[in-house]
């Protein structure tokens, strides 16, 4: 089977919510990463067959097939398409898979996958509640097939998180330690320039500003839990935030034509789904499954980007997998750099590539959890 390569990854600096990229149009945030990875790059535009971006909530800025109006508003040439996927928090992972498929499949030989989302002007599940307006209330409660499988009961994620915590016996404080470790390795990471690589400025805005500085465990622990008689608090969450990602995937034959450089490969992908109304818990049998069809295990794992979308489900994880935490997330995750919704698989895969490449690591699993109960894992293996 044709290889798929990453050539460059790249991605915006973090904005935190109504921060410095709040007033940024997502097509512009995009666009902006898009020119960069061309410009890193030197391909020719032209050459790309395909814009594959993820996004959440597209409506309103984020509409309208808002991977087109990225390639469109960075002034790239117009015959080259573009298509927005939506597996929710995974979008941006999906989006690099999907991008790899039409690479292996022989039918593709460069396309830029990643993806954008401006949390500050749509907010979280702005999808769901516009439909309020037309007399609905949510997407399950109503289909007479969800409600003989699930019920009524409530599908949510902090409720998710909060079950997964009582399920795998996961304190507050085991949470809050998580917490200060992943603000931690963050603002080490921030401060010394380690990311300064990875990232696209916009405009003078060039480095995170989502780290919590300064956390300690007692104001962690002043928290107020987002959920009556709860223990998720803010500091054990993911923050909302604003972010680009984009990523060029190549053919072996447009790596001759164009005298490209790939900084990895694609070893191996899947996608695994589990229970909807845990909701988070899917990157546990998506890590075994790529596992288990890759013959490898987590000790020839070099490096893990698991999202940080609440503390407990990269605790419950690696509780499941036995997984050593010193090689996960080890310049911080979601808690402490955000998770603009359908950028963050491709701010993973580029976090995850550029530490790959310092460490000389050969490989790295990236995997997250989605709404519905999913998870995308990717197996990248440097060159």
């Amino acid at each position: 089977m044709p290889e798929a390569y990453i050539v460059e990854a790249v991605r915006t600096p973090t904005g935190r919510r109504n921060g410095s990229l709040a007033g940024v149009h997502p097509a512009d945030l995009g666009a902006g990463v898009i020119k960069a990875l061309l410009k890193r790059t030197g391909v020719d535009p032209a050459a790309v067959e395909d814009v594959v971006f993820g996004c959440v909530d597209a409506i309103g800025p984020q509409a309208g097939d808002i991977a087109r109006t990225c390639w469109l508003t960075a002034g790239l040439p117009q015959e080259v398409p573009g298509t927005t996927i939506d597996r929710q928090c995974g979008s941006a992972q999906q989006a690099i898979h999907f991008a790899a498929q039409g690479v292996m499949s022989g039918t593709q030989d460069l396309v830029v996958a990643g993806g954008v989302q401006n949390m500050s002007q749509i907010p979280i599940a702005a999808a769901m509640t516009a439909g309020q307006a037309f007399g609905f209330d949510d997407p399950f409660s109503g289909s007479v097939g969800w409600r003989e499988r699930y019920g009524l009961q409530e599908i949510n994620q902090i409720r998710a998180a909060e079950m997964i915590a009582e399920k795998w016996e996961i304190s507050r404080l085991d949470m809050e330690i998580f917490g200060l470790e992943s603000n931690r390795r963050a603002e080490a990471a921030v401060t010394s320039g380690r990311f300064d690589a990875e990232i696209a400025a916009v405009g003078d805005f060039a480095r995170d500003e989502t780290v919590r500085a300064g956390s300690t465990l007692e104001k962690m622990a002043s928290l107020k839990p987002v959920r009556e008689g709860g223990i998720i608090t803010a500091g054990v969450s993911s923050q909302i935030s604003d972010g680009a990602s984009a990523l060029l995937i190549a053919s072996a034959q447009a790596v001759k034509t164009h005298g490209l450089k790939p900084i990895a490969r694609v070893h191996a992908m899947t996608v695994r789904g589990d229970d909807p109304v845990y909701m988070l818990t899917a990157p546990i049998p998506a890590t075994r499954h790529i596992l288990k069809r890759t013959g490898l295990t987590l000790d020839d794992i070099d490096l893990v980007e698991i999202n940080e979308a609440f503390a407990s489900v990269v605790i419950a994880w690696a509780k499941e997998l036995n997984a050593d935490l010193a090689k996960v997330n080890v310049n911080g995750g979601a808690i402490a750099l955000g998770h603009p919704l359908g950028s963050t698989g491709g701010r993973l895969a580029t976090t995850l590539l550029y530490e790959m490449g310092r460490r000389g690591a050969r490989y790295g699993l990236q995997t997250m959890c989605e709404g519905g109960g999913q998870a995308n894992a990717t197996i990248f293996e440097r060159l």
